[in-house]
């Protein structure tokens, strides 16, 4: 079952009173007046309730009750309805919590669902400039939907940080499993923070050209802030992707530069065995021929070549940096 966090009435910039969740449309058709109210996990009739105060459009309850669709912004009448969301990390794990908000002449409504960051924040912000809030819903509209993009700036700077110390971290190691399994997911979360952010960059548009009676047209210049600060979320979205795909790009070169420097190891110590089993292959063939074999001091002369061989072949691998 949820909760009214806070159902307020607002006049002039200024807190008027909190009202009971029944009282909400009696107060928002007064001049001068409206009412935000904060949901949180409401239920059914809570929303049924609203809809019937604010004549909520039909298929805006539906979508609130069916939740998990994408962030989106829905027009009925004079009255608008839009779907957006808050990223959270709960035990590692990226999520994305859903907020519904109504807004109409005299209205403001948010419906949190989940453990999302508190809104409570926001009204306070709010409160705290009453010239900015004189404005009305668009103002509320403005400060919610900026505190929402502002929830993705620590998100994106966690990512930023793990992907610097992975990086750093397979330039001094060999990639394991491990690490390719932590970048994939990090790039995996990169798509999904940007299928919740991208729709909000087209949202943002939309408001500053409706022409809706509780939407100043002073207040459109704060919309295109928010999409601004939204295309910066974009970039560094595509920053951290690259930055993804170079770690993975870096590892396996250090890697490919590693097993290169094992292979040359390997084939400088094959060439220097080959020398050795060379000769010993020559005298191993028993011809008769062979006067070096009556020789006193062969036995002792061959394994003074194959000790000089070795030596310069060991000796040139080493100038070579093989060894």
């Amino acid at each position: 079952m949820g909760h009214v966090v806070a159902a307020v009435v607002y006049a002039k910039g200024k807190k008027v009173t909190d009202i009971a969740l029944d009282e909400g449309i009696s107060w928002a058709t007064k001049p001068g007046h409206f009412v935000w109210i904060g949901l949180h996990d409401p239920a059914k009739e809570e929303l049924l309730n609203l809809q019937k105060q604010f004549n909520l459009h039909a298929l805006a309850i539906d979508d609130a009750l069916t939740q998990h669709t994408r962030p989106k912004l829905e027009t009925f009448g004079d009255a608008l309805f839009m779907v957006v969301y808050s990223p959270i990390v709960t035990d590692g794990e990226l999520q994305f919590i859903e907020t519904q908000l109504f807004a109409g002449e005299g209205y403001v409504i948010s419906a949190r669902y989940g453990e999302s960051p508190s809104y409570a924040r926001v009204r306070q912000r709010c409160e705290a400039q009453p010239l900015m809030l004189e404005h009305g819903e668009d103002f509320v509209l403005y400060a919610l939907l900026s505190f929402v993009i502002e929830n993705y700036r620590p998100l994106m700077e966690k990512i930023n940080d793990e992907l610097e110390e992975l990086e750093q971290k397979v330039l001094n190691n060999p990639l394991t499993q491990v690490d390719v399994e932590q970048i994939q997911g990090m790039r995996r979360n990169l798509l999904r923070i940007r299928r919740y952010i991208a729709p909000m960059l087209e949202i943002c548009q939309e408001l500053q050209q409706l022409d809706f009676p509780f939407i100043d047209k002073h207040m459109r210049p704060y919309f295109r802030d928010i999409s601004i600060h939204v295309k910066r979320v974009l970039e560094d979205l595509t920053g951290l992707r690259e930055m993804a795909d170079h770690a993975i790009e870096v590892g396996l070169l250090v890697e490919s530069s590693r097993q290169s420097v094992v292979q040359r190891k390997f084939a400088a110590w094959a060439a220097i065995l080959a020398f050795p089993t060379a000769i010993a292959g020559i005298y191993g063939m028993n011809f008769n021929n062979m006067p070096e074999l009556t020789w006193h001091y062969g036995y002792y002369g061959i394994l003074g070549i194959i000790v000089v061989g070795c030596g310069g072949l060991f000796a040139n691998f080493k100038r070579m940096g093989w060894l």
